[in-house]
């Protein structure tokens, strides 16, 4: 008989590990205590009006072909995706909108727009990104950073130096550029998806290399069409999906999981795969005795922004908005420092619009747009709708003024998400949206590790564990756990 995995939660982590897990020949049922499976990539529906509900950015898009090449499928055969030109808008003030284009020589001119000769430390500078994306996708991200002695080669070594790890982005940019704006540019990445750019390894400017040259795409009809392509692979490998259980207890013998209770049921397996919040696995399934961290650590760690987002329909064409757009019209450093060394709501924030009915008709109803506003915030902040409403109408009223057009008379459609909902819905440790912060300190093997020291047939996914946040390291995520599974305990049948 084929040993039984359960996988609890069913983001795109844990769709990863399910479907790879049933590829190895394990019994694997998947439990989601939403009524609808994706994390938080769910989608939402209103009155004609589809959103992504979290994730809105498609980067790395070799990271989703190699995941579908592995169950001998391809992204071709599942949605369409198109690459988005311009990549996104940049609204620096009323009259100042900087448009990334997709073609790189186009890239180049920008550059030179805002910084006479600066092309020529462009190509520098994405060339060495180029050189820590390759080693990082290679080598580093595809390590269960379980030991140190993963990273003890030669060649590993050898990278690491030439990886910045010890520099910060922020004074790594700095040190290629002088304009302020341009420099925002390649800053944005850090500050919207992981830590203060003066506190991130310069590693990290592989994502501006994700960015630029690897591109930004779209799959049309939404987020959710990977979410749908990685079910029916799950499926089509036998995973057994199982919405509506709220997995309340993961039950050990012997010093062994042997059942975890959802809705008051026990149900047995050889192993257990916890792809939800990692916090919540270990401090409200688990006995204390079993857990890897306690309070204390998990205090001790600097997380990643949480974030106000609105769901808008509206019912007329807008104007001047990109599929993508950064409202940075405000201080980028002061919005920083409230999100992580003064945690409260910001005085003047930065704030993100999306509205893929610019590239997507099916999305909203004809000659309408659908419109998500988003502005990173602080974990585990004071969260009312109050507030909620305030910062709605500060971010509407720049967006009117900076775009020059009457916005708010034409929202039909209006729905709030914030940290008393991911709270809710994804039991997040503190109401995050994106994980752990990207510091050398929380880094590979600074990380929660992906296995449980106590119980040697539980495992974690997700993006509070290697590689970390994001939706191309969370499905990778999902491979290591399944990956390390398959070479302790072999093939499931």
């Amino acid at each position: 008989m084929s040993k039984k995995v359960i996988v609890i939660g069913s983001g795109f982590a844990g769709l990863s590990a399910a479907a790879t897990l049933a590829k190895g020949g394990y019994e694997v049922s998947l439990l989601e205590k939403n009524s609808c499976i994706g994390g938080r990539a769910r989608k939402l529906t209103i009155a004609g009006f589809t959103f992504d509900m979290g994730p809105s950015w498609y980067w790395m898009p070799d990271v989703f072909e190699n995941y579908f090449k592995e169950f001998g499928t391809s992204v071709a055969k599942h949605y369409d995706l198109i690459r988005l030109d311009p990549s996104y808008a940049v609204f620096f003030g009323k009259d100042e909108v900087m448009r990334v284009p997709a073609n790189l020589n186009e890239f180049y001119q920008l550059f030179e727009r805002y910084e006479p000769g600066s092309s020529v430390a462009l190509k520098k500078f994405l060339a060495d990104a180029e050189y820590k994306y390759n080693v990082s996708m290679s080598d580093f991200v595809q390590k269960p950073s379980l030991s140190i002695l993963e990273f003890l080669d030669f060649r590993i070594l050898n990278a690491a130096l030439r990886m910045d790890l010890f520099k910060s982005i922020s004074k790594y940019i700095k040190n290629h550029f002088t304009n302020e704006k341009l420099i925002q540019l390649l800053e944005f990445p850090v500050l919207f998806l992981g830590a203060k750019p003066n506190e991130t390894p310069a590693l990290y400017s592989m994502m501006n290399y994700a960015d630029i040259v690897l591109g930004t795409w779209y799959p049309q009809g939404g987020m959710f069409k990977i979410v749908e392509a990685m079910e029916n692979i799950a499926k089509q490998e036998g995973v057994k999906i199982r919405t509506h259980e709220r997995v309340e207890k993961i039950n050990v013998t012997n010093g062994k999981v042997v059942s975890v209770t959802s809705n008051g049921v026990d149900l047995p397996a050889d192993m257990v795969v916890g792809a939800a919040d990692y916090h919540h696995i270990e401090q409200n399934l688990l006995e204390e005795k079993y857990r890897n961290y306690d309070t204390t650590y998990w205090k001790s760690r600097k997380m990643a922004p949480s974030c106000l987002m609105y769901y808008l329909g509206v019912n007329k064409k807008l104007k001047g908005l990109e599929h993508h757009n950064l409202f940075f019209d405000a201080p980028f450093d002061i919005h920083a420092e409230e999100i992580y060394d003064r945690p409260q709501w910001p005085s003047n924030p930065l704030f993100y619009a999306t509205c893929a009915s610019k590239t997507d008709k099916s999305v909203a109803p004809e000659g309408q747009e659908n419109l998500v506003l988003l502005i990173p915030i602080a974990v585990d902040i004071e969260d009312t709708e109050a507030i909620r409403e305030k910062y709605y109408n500060i971010m509407m009223d720049r967006l009117e003024h900076l775009t020059g057009q009457s916005i708010k008379e034409h929202v039909v459609v209006k729905k709030s998400y914030a940290i008393k909902d991911f709270k809710a819905d994804y039991n997040s440790f503190g109401g995050n949206a994106y994980g752990l912060a990207n510091t050398l300190r929380q880094t590979a093997i600074f990380k929660p590790t992906i296995k449980n020291k106590r119980l040697n047939n539980l495992y974690y996914a997700g993006q509070l564990t290697v590689p970390g946040p994001g939706v191309p390291p969370s499905i990778i995520s999902g491979q290591l756990v399944a990956r390390e599974i398959i070479k302790k305990f072999g093939k499931g049948n």
